[in-house]
């Protein structure tokens, strides 16, 4: 017995011996960086293990204070730089070079296979140019009406809300965000806004929700294992629901352009004088069609890239703008008298295109939420080159964590930066500030083709809130707890409270 134990402290031993030895012969540069004691097999993780889950927001921010501008992390053997300075973000993010994302995207490769999110090299390069026309100032446009209608099914929904008592306003914004960009990704009504039980709305739920379960409970990043955990077999389940539903829109959409004849590439009138809808799906195939060509692996791959970067962003950077609104009644005065302004005497009429771009104080609003709650505080990549960032060489091979967060409350950069004030957007402010000292929705080679269309979106649909509604936020910002894994929200919904206008 004694012999077996000893063998098994000296495997151990040995097994940790090896474990430091080769950390610190592989990254002995990265020795150089502020960092928490890494241990062997789980390097600094422990951090977030011995968190809870509600807590691990405000844990990363004190570590960023206390460790940062720059530091080192270990998610077990593998290393991440930690960064946050506007100059060293343009390092990375302005790089044609630097443009793989890190193996924490890997996750997302059951759903969304290489979609533009994910890919790199000539396939992301291709389709980048291929999908860029899809977000044509002309396409948008089209889109408005969409934006519109689901506005108008959403204060509906709400009206029986605006009795001043407490709800969570998210699902309902969430609902509408998911209506709004199945029917402009594929042309397709979910009516998730009326038929809150339908199988693919719960399954966009749930899917994420399993994605972010897998992530943070290492035991489950092996696929071997994964698939034999009933959360696994769960995945698969509504991953099959999803795939199902956008392989059937797309046979079916393949099927109606070659009957018809293929559909233009810009909206135009039908017979009836109305413009002919046409979703990202149309070009997608359009493009497809005229150019490289797409099979149907591909298409899939974007258009449920399409689904999971235009719900949950869009829907969370709304909820966001409400809340900090209902924390500062001057401010949401100023937004409606704006919105006054623009519909005068027709409170009940359909926003336009130039509606939309004139409604400039909203949209400073904005930006504002969106500097404070970046709908994803952080993104990463994966270094195919040496880079010197700041005083230190980081090698290649490691994972650069880009926090955009804490980029955007950096002092020295925005003055009272824990303050909402959405005249930071103001034009002479704005004027003269370091470029990369605000990336919500990234910058450079890589930054979100959909940032206008989501601009856009957030506009018409908090425009027919908050004409119709009046916002009272219920917690304090001080106490909600944030949870910062696919997007940034808070932990126990968005609780508010309207009143009818």
């Amino acid at each position: 017995m004694l012999d077996v134990t000893s063998l098994l402290l000296t495997v151990l031993v040995v097994a940790v011996s090896a474990s430091i030895i080769a950390r610190k012969w592989r990254w002995s540069q990265l020795e150089k960086l502020p960092g928490n004691v890494a241990l062997p097999f789980i390097g600094t993780s422990y951090v977030a293990f011995l968190t809870k889950r509600e807590d691990r927001m405000r844990k990363f921010d004190e570590v960023h204070k206390t460790l940062g501008p720059i530091f080192r992390t270990w998610m077990g053997p593998y290393p991440a730089v930690q960064i946050q300075k506007p100059e060293h973000m343009e390092k990375i993010m302005s790089s044609s070079e630097i443009i793989d994302k890190s193996n924490f995207y890997a996750f997302l490769y059951p759903w969304l296979g290489q979609g533009l999110l994910t890919s790199t090299g000539s396939k992301w390069h291709t389709h980048r140019k291929m999908i860029t026309p899809a977000f044509h100032f002309r396409i948008l446009d089209n889109f408005v009406e969409i934006f519109a209608e689901n506005g108008e099914i959403l204060v509906e929904k709400l009206k029986p809300k605006a009795d001043g008592k407490d709800f969570d306003i998210y699902p309902f914004i969430t609902r509408c965000a998911l209506d709004i960009i199945c029917e402009t990704a594929m042309g397709t009504s979910v009516n998730a806004q009326n038929q809150t039980h339908s199988a693919y709305v719960n399954a966009v739920y749930r899917i994420s929700e399993l994605t972010v379960k897998r992530m943070i409970k290492p035991w489950l990043h092996s696929d071997f294992i994964f698939k034999r955990t009933s959360t696994g077999q769960e995945y698969y389940d509504q991953l099959n629901i999803l795939h199902g539903f956008t392989k059937k829109v797309i046979s079916e959409r393949k099927s109606a352009r070659k009957a018809n004849g293929a559909q233009p590439k810009t909206p135009q009138e039908d017979d009836l004088g109305r413009k002919r809808r046409v979703a990202f799906l149309d070009m997608l195939l359009d493009a497809s069609e005229n150019g490289q060509k797409l099979n149907d692996k591909e298409l899939q791959e974007e258009v449920d890239t399409f689904m999971f970067e235009g719900h949950d962003t869009t829907s969370v950077a709304m909820s966001w703008v409400l809340v900090l609104l209902g924390h500062h009644p001057d401010i949401q005065e100023k937004v409606f008298a704006e919105q006054e302004d623009i519909f005068r005497d027709e409170p009940k009429r359909r926003p336009t295109t130039h509606d939309l771009n004139n409604m400039k104080y909203l949209e400073m609003v904005i930006k504002e939420a969106l500097r404070l709650y970046p709908s994803v505080p952080a993104v990463s990549r994966h270094l195919t080159k040496e880079v010197d960032i700041g005083a230190y060489k980081i090698p290649e091979g490691c994972t650069v964590s880009l926090n955009i967060r804490q980029t955007h409350r950096d002092p020295d950069h925005w003055p009272n930066p824990e303050r909402f004030d959405p005249d930071n957007f103001l034009p002479e402010r704005v004027q003269g500030r370091h470029p990369y000292a605000y990336v919500p929705f990234s910058a450079g080679p890589r930054n979100c083709i959909g940032q206008k269309f989501a601009i856009l979106e957030e506009k018409a649909v908090l425009s027919y809130v908050l004409r119709n509604f009046r916002v009272e936020t219920v917690d304090r910002l001080e106490d909600l707890q944030l949870i910062g894994e696919l997007v940034l929200r808070p932990m126990n919904g968005v609780n508010l409270r309207l009143w009818p206008r």
